[in-house]
């Protein structure tokens, strides 16, 4: 591994990239530091530490939220925002054409989604503010435009260093930034379990489950993120004047797991938001009874959050995935399924397919979400909040970061990272 990182360091364009990329990070830790003007961070370091989904939220945010940094909100909003920009890009004939314009409509759709992102932010921004009015220390409108017009800045910041890490350094910056924020929270929660055993709130028994669990699922999500079906299709042979073209065989490879993450963080985002509201009207029966009976980490908060994660799954999938354009792909270039007729038997099979493969992924990005309830029983470790969903995402990210790596030194020769 120490050699490969060697070889990979040694190619001068390879070697400014992960430069390129580690200063980037180094800014987004640096701004994760820098408090909001006029707020009492204790208030939010309390909300963080006596709820699970805001204890979520500031792994995702590597404590920027807990600290209420200009970095609170995360790219939480860039994420929502590309999602509901490929939603509308289904429903609305202009945006599919522009998606179907190549490199120019691209960028006009991802021009969109800055504008939808920085309006996304500020209606968090303004609902955060207004729901911890007490964390305010002058709780006037303007404070409220202050605090609002800074998180959301920090937020733009986010989304454009994500963009600079995509263009010019390595990988995909926006998962890099949700990486970079996940790791840099290990140190501390190393740190609490140290202090629970030291003060005897736990003991080595509830360490080793804790590993133990840790190393299965770290091996599940490998297998899960590298699971593939694999379809046979097979190309006919064209002549071209003296030429022979086509005739090879080849696979349509299907991931179990197609739709990532993003269903866990926007189910999340959506029950994140009632509980917002709720938290406007503490004073209301009707607002109490619902942050009593739909808390996070009650049962019927549990089963909502796996279902939606399943439906958001299924629904992220068909959107990303379309089963007639992959048959009219593959008719187009002269192939087809072996057994299957091309055309819509084509589509309903690559449908079939894919509904059965999705659902195992549905039920395990559902599982990994609602993880952390079931180890904090079986382990007794209070605040686990660095989830299945963390290492999901921390997992998920290193994978593709090393095959992007291993793809530039490949080019040039080298062995790679992956062996």
């Amino acid at each position: 591994m120490l050699d490969s990182l060697k070889n990979a360091l040694k190619i001068d364009e390879l070697r400014r990239k992960i430069m390129f990329t580690l200063g980037m990070i180094f800014v987004f830790r640096l701004g994760a530091h820098l408090p909001v003007p006029g707020v009492n961070a204790q208030v939010f370091a309390d909300l963080v530490n006596s709820n699970a989904l805001f204890g979520f939220f500031d792994v995702i945010s590597g404590g920027s939220f807990k600290r209420f940094s200009i970095f609170a909100m995360s790219i939480t909003p860039y994420i929502n925002a590309s999602i509901i920009m490929q939603l509308l890009t289904v429903v609305i004939p202009k945006l599919e054409r522009l998606a179907k314009e190549g490199e120019e409509g691209r960028k006009k759709i991802t021009q969109y989604t800055r504008y939808l992102t920085v309006v996304l932010a500020f209606i968090q921004a303004i609902g955060t503010s207004v729901a911890l009015r007490n964390a305010l220390i002058h709780p006037t409108v303007w404070h409220y435009l202050l605090v609002a017009i800074t998180i959301t800045a920090g937020t733009t910041l986010l989304m454009w260093i994500g963009e600079q890490i995509t263009e010019k350094g390595i990988g995909n910056g926006i998962s890099l930034i949700i990486f970079a924020g996940i790791v840099s929270r290990l140190p501390g929660a190393f740190a609490n379990i140290v202090e629970y055993l030291r003060a005897g709130t736990i003991n080595i028994f509830s360490v080793l489950l804790l590993v133990v669990i840790g190393t299965v699922v770290i091996a599940c999500i490998v297998i899960v993120q590298q699971g593939q079906r694999r379809i046979p299709v097979q190309y006919a042979k064209r002549v071209v004047g003296r030429r022979v073209y086509g005739g090879q065989s080849t696979h349509l490879p299907l991931r179990v797991n197609q739709a990532g993450v993003i269903p866990i963080i926007f189910a999340s985002s959506i029950l994140m938001f009632p509980e917002q509201i709720a938290r406007w009207f503490t004073g209301s029966t009707v607002a109490e009874w619902y942050l009593a009976v739909f808390a996070w980490g009650h049962p019927l908060n549990t089963l909502f959050y796996g279902l939606l994660i399943i439906g958001f799954t299924y629904f992220y999938t068909a959107v990303i995935m379309n089963p007639a354009d992959i048959s009219d792909n593959i008719k187009k270039y002269g192939g087809f399924i072996p057994g299957i007729r091309p055309g819509r038997p084509t589509t309903e099979y690559i449908s079939r397919v894919m509904s059965r493969i999705t659902l195992a992924g549905a039920v395990f990005l559902a599982l990994i979400a609602i993880l952390p309830n079931f180890v904090m029983v079986a382990t007794r470790i209070p605040n686990i909040s660095f989830g299945g969903t963390a290492l999901l995402i921390a997992v998920g990210v290193a994978l593709d970061t090393m095959k992007q790596i291993e793809s530039h030194m490949l080019m040039r020769s080298y062995q790679g990272f992956i062996k």
